[in-house]
């Protein structure tokens, strides 16, 4: 029987570089298997007529616990 290991995402923060986020997982004792993007839009409401804007992304890495 194979343990099941439990994932966990690190989403890396607003002030804080893919390296911090990186070690700040190394530290917690887990290490990156994946990783998302996810993109932050704006509304915006031209004359009634809503259109979307991208104006970011949110990077997040999932890891598992180290051996």
């Amino acid at each position: 029987m194979t343990g099941n290991k439990k994932k966990i995402r690190f989403e890396v923060k607003e002030n804080e570089t893919i390296d911090q986020c990186l070690e700040r997982m190394k530290k917690s004792g887990y290490i990156p298997v994946g990783r998302f993007e996810k993109p932050i839009f704006k509304e915006i409401d031209t004359g009634g007529i809503k259109t979307y804007q991208p104006v970011g992304r949110t990077i997040i890495f999932e890891g598992k616990k180290s051996d």
